[in-house]
């Protein structure tokens, strides 16, 4: 049955001369985008910005979580050319604020770890002035690995927990949210300089009290920006939508999260982890607050 989806949720095309040019150097380059891979509603608003958000290790994810259009299955071994092509990218694109994410990579022993240091260190090396903010999965729990990654020292260290703790086993698969939050904790803890992040998406069939919880929990982890969207499923087989979250609603939560000491929040329908990525680290770093 097709979903209906209400007024606010039909978004606009935009296009300029930008959207040709990343997509092209993005094929030139041969590098995948989570934009694309996840089919993520801002990829033409994004593009028209010249950003994007740079995909490692592949467009094949070792997991099924239930909410995600990233293909499973098999991925290939990492290719150990993938930084340059990253920080080249990036360069050419003259960034200010590079995005990185991965598919998670259970088949490897570091979770992929080392691919996020040496991308880090080859974009200092051709792009020192840019922040650099990474999208990480959750290395299945190694610490080791997390340290690997935080020793390239970004300026962002951003991790999901996606949804609320009931919802895990339905939504998912292979995660917990215990060790989600210990992520982010530990983060601070390794490198105390990294601002850390994490994302909800809302409806899913979470509650206001849970969504708050989720709040609270983050905030005691240490994290300072929060990013809040709707969820929308890829098709079917997926999670299906359980409510449409109104924009209003998304604007009583970011002010409940920035009543909670969240330095940055980003919240609305259409909002995805590193939407506005630069905007919201700024706002962050501008309010001053204190890191806990």
């Amino acid at each position: 049955m097709r979903t209906h989806f209400p007024s606010y949720l039909k978004k606009q095309t935009v296009l300029t001369g930008c959207t040709g040019k990343v997509e092209t150097l993005l094929s030139d380059f041969h590098l995948a985008t989570v934009c694309r891979s996840a089919r993520c509603p801002n990829r033409n608003e994004c593009f028209s910005r010249c950003t994007a958000t740079f995909l490692l290790l592949g467009e094949i994810c070792t997991r099924g979580c239930r909410f995600c259009a990233i293909a499973r299955g098999v991925p290939q071994l990492p290719d150990p050319l993938e930084p340059l092509r990253v920080a080249d990218a990036s360069r050419t694109m003259e960034l200010k604020h590079v995005v990185l994410t991965s598919v998670t990579r259970d088949d490897l022993a570091d979770g992929g770890a080392e691919q996020f240091r040496q991308t880090v260190l080859a974009i200092r090396d051709r792009l020192p002035q840019a922040s650099i903010e990474l999208l990480i999965p959750d290395f299945g729990g190694n610490n080791q690995a997390l340290q690997s990654v935080l020793s390239a020292r970004p300026d962002v260290l951003n991790h999901n927990v996606e949804t609320v703790p009931r919802l895990y086993g339905s939504v998912r698969s292979g995660a917990d949210y215990e060790r989600s939050l210990r992520i982010l904790g530990e983060a601070k803890k390794i490198l105390p300089s990294v601002v850390t992040k994490s994302g909800l998406m809302l409806g899913l069939g979470e509650t206001e009290e849970e969504i708050l919880d989720v709040m609270t929990d983050l905030r005691e982890a240490g994290c300072m920006i929060l990013t809040m969207g709707q969820y929308l499923s890829p098709g079917p087989g997926y999670h299906p939508v359980k409510e449409f979250v109104l924009p209003e609603t998304f604007d009583d939560y970011a002010r409940r999260a920035r009543e909670l000491g969240f330095g940055s929040v980003v919240s609305g329908p259409f909002v995805r982890s590193s939407y506005r990525a630069r905007e919201a680290l700024e706002q962050c770093l501008s309010n001053g607050k204190e890191i806990l």
